[in-house]
């Protein structure tokens, strides 16, 4: 029996935004994924059109983005969607031409959504539309974020943030799970499902304190500070207390403890956790010696508390952590 073909809707309109130092990589590969995504759709539904419509946006030649690749031409109209994938040089402080920033203003201020992806969340940020909002980007452009746009709080350890009106993701390959949200909210959770079986994808869920490491700041200028963690890191993790952290340092407990926070952002504990665990990751990685020994090995005596604090800092245990990026 013949399937009855379907006239749908006015398909959502997916702009990837061309900006200044784009990763072209990561463009074409949502191309593909939303190509592939309209493909499968229409194919379940009978469509006779596109139930996804599919915009490079380029600001060349003008104040405002011009379409230069669309999938359903001369269709007018404003995108759903304008996503900024990641950047392939790291984000500079002279920021995005005006013009460019003035542009998505624009846009956001007529209802559409706005989308990045890594070091696009810089040129998302210097709209303003991020102020006084959680968001994400790779892990080792944090501090960089945080300095240039004070306003708005980043988690780096979450891989995916939405807020409905403006969605960032983390790393540079989180353009997958971007791609994947998008699809599920435009086209249903089926839609998702299949794009993500046909390009052999995990469907999202994963976050990106899986794959960060341990990065403290060293930057800040303090000397009493870099002083006590340059100690820490020839001392290796063996078990020190806040007491001798400022003795190391010379500075009375209570002042060193407010420099530690101000210059690390973490309190001397928590830092201290963080650089055992970091040890751990490595030797989990590295080797197959059992998970008790690596427990001992960074300072933990009692294996059950080294696998809760792993499980809290990385988001895997122990075991799991090793299957999923163990090498040895």
């Amino acid at each position: 029996m013949r399937k009855k073909m379907l006239k749908l809707e006015k398909p959502h309109e997916i702009g990837l935004l061309i900006y200044p130092g784009v990763q072209m990589s990561a463009v074409h590969g949502l191309t593909d994924m939303f190509h592939f995504a309209d493909r499968l759709a229409r194919e379940r539904l009978g469509a006779t059109e596109a139930v996804i419509r599919l915009s490079h946006l380029s600001p060349r030649d003008s104040i405002e983005a011009s379409r230069v690749y669309d999938t359903v031409p001369d269709a007018g109209g404003s995108p759903s969607f304008i996503i900024m994938a990641p950047s392939i040089k790291r984000p500079g402080d002279e920021g995005y031409e005006p013009s460019l920033v003035d542009w998505l203003r624009e846009q956001y201020a007529q209802g559409t959504k706005l989308a990045s992806v890594c070091g696009g969340a810089f040129l998302m940020a210097q709209t303003g539309v991020l102020k006084g909002r959680a968001v994400t980007t790779h892990y080792t452009l944090v501090s960089d974020l945080v300095r240039r746009f004070p306003g708005i709080s980043v988690d780096p350890d979450r891989l995916f943030i939405n807020h409905g009106d403006v969605m960032t993701a983390g790393g540079l390959m989180s353009w997958t799970d971007l791609g994947l949200h998008i699809i599920e909210r435009t086209l249903g959770p089926v839609a998702m499902a299949e794009t993500a079986r046909f390009m052999v994808l995990d469907p999202p869920g994963r976050e990106q304190v899986f794959y960060s490491v341990f990065a403290p700041r060293l930057a800040h200028g303090d000397d009493a500070i870099l002083k006590v963690q340059d100690r820490l890191a020839k001392n290796g993790p063996r078990d020190v207390t806040v007491s001798a952290m400022a003795s190391w340092s010379g500075l009375e407990e209570r002042t060193f403890m407010r420099r530690f926070i101000k210059a690390t952002g973490l309190r001397p504990n928590d830092y201290f956790q963080r650089f055992r665990i970091g040890r751990a990751r490595e030797m989990l990685s590295l080797n197959r010696i059992p998970v008790e020994r690596v427990a001992w090995a960074v300072g933990y005596d009692d294996p059950a508390s080294f696998r809760k604090v792993f499980l809290k800092l990385t988001g895997l245990t122990p075991s799991g952590y090793r299957k999923r990026f163990g090498v040895g």
